[in-house]
């Protein structure tokens, strides 16, 4: 999430109560997860695991929760506890706002665009020219349509990622300060839900379309021209190349990467990053042809087994 104005470093050390390290006058423009980090943002982090990879990201402010050394060109927060204050950052820079009606009046729609009855549409929502927005769609605070875009009946675009830290006694939710961009030519299928990003954006390229009850996670970013069947599960921080198919039922792990034109068929369950140019299949998804062989030789054992016996 970028911020609306540059912050110094001791502003946003007052905001949470942290000791910070470094110029108390070093820029701070927004805050992200660390796939998605620039210069300039915070990234936190709170486990020893992933110290180095915060610190020798691109983010050049590291909010930890103990005291190390400071890389050159970057500052630290210390936070006895990272993941709190990093929600504390997103509820006072992009705090709920509240709905007055079911269509905000603060939503740019275009005049060519057909809004069906009983559609909620949230606050600063923008949505392009010559779209449908069928019935009992949602479209949370934020989220950005392009042209021609069909979304079909209760469909849910920009609900919250599933992201939780886990404590002793509850699960912490992780509060999200990103949002849906559909770009344009996109259609999406009825009880759809595609979760907006934690703090940036969850994108659906140019051309793509999804059928019914499809989910889509939180920051993933699908491609041009891509079909997807229905009851397709895709986890977040996910990359779908363009012109992916992905046939009914698949599930997709989250934080890798599906190269571009690959072909994964129904009920494959997707672990690892796949290359492009390639059609998968089976659980955990490998080349179909290599997938078939193996399934044809365990047939011929039993079947040998099954004669022997």
């Amino acid at each position: 999430m970028k911020l609306l104005k540059v912050y110094s470093l001791k502003e946003i050390a007052a905001l949470i109560n942290a000791e910070y390290v470094g110029d108390e006058n070093f820029p701070v423009h927004g805050f992200n997860e660390i796939h998605m980090v620039e210069e300039g943002d915070i990234v936190f982090v709170d486990h020893p695991k992933y110290y180095d990879k915060a610190l020798n990201s691109n983010a050049t402010i590291i909010l930890i929760n103990k005291k190390v050394d400071c890389p050159k060109g970057k500052a630290l927060l210390i936070s006895e506890d990272p993941f709190t204050d990093f929600n504390k950052l997103t509820r006072h820079f992009k705090p709920f706002q509240k709905a007055t009606s079911s269509i905000s009046e603060s939503a740019k729609i275009n005049p060519s665009t057909i809004v069906q009855p009983n559609c909620f549409i949230g606050n600063h929502v923008e949505i392009g020219e010559n779209c449908v927005i069928h019935s009992n769609v949602s479209i949370y605070d934020g989220c950005k349509i392009g042209n021609n875009v069909i979304i079909h009946a209760g469909a849910v675009l920009g609900g919250d990622a599933f992201y939780y830290k886990r404590r002793t006694e509850y699960h912490d939710k992780f509060l999200c300060s990103g949002s849906v961009v559909i770009e344009d030519d996109v259609e999406i299928g009825s009880l759809t839900s595609i979760d907006k990003g934690v703090s940036g954006n969850t994108t659906i390229g140019k051309g793509t379309k999804i059928d019914s009850k499809v989910h889509i996670g939180h920051d993933t970013q699908i491609g041009k021209m891509c079909i997807i069947a229905s009851q397709t599960g895709v986890a977040g921080c996910v990359i779908v190349k363009d012109r992916v198919t992905m046939w009914g039922q698949v599930g997709v792990t989250s934080g890798i990467t599906i190269g571009e034109g690959a072909v994964i068929q129904a009920q494959s369950g997707v672990s690892k990053s796949l290359e492009g140019g390639k059609t998968y299949f089976g659980t955990p998804a490998i080349e179909a042809r290599k997938k078939m062989k193996e399934l044809a030789t365990i047939r011929l054992l039993t079947s040998e087994k099954e004669k022997s016996s």
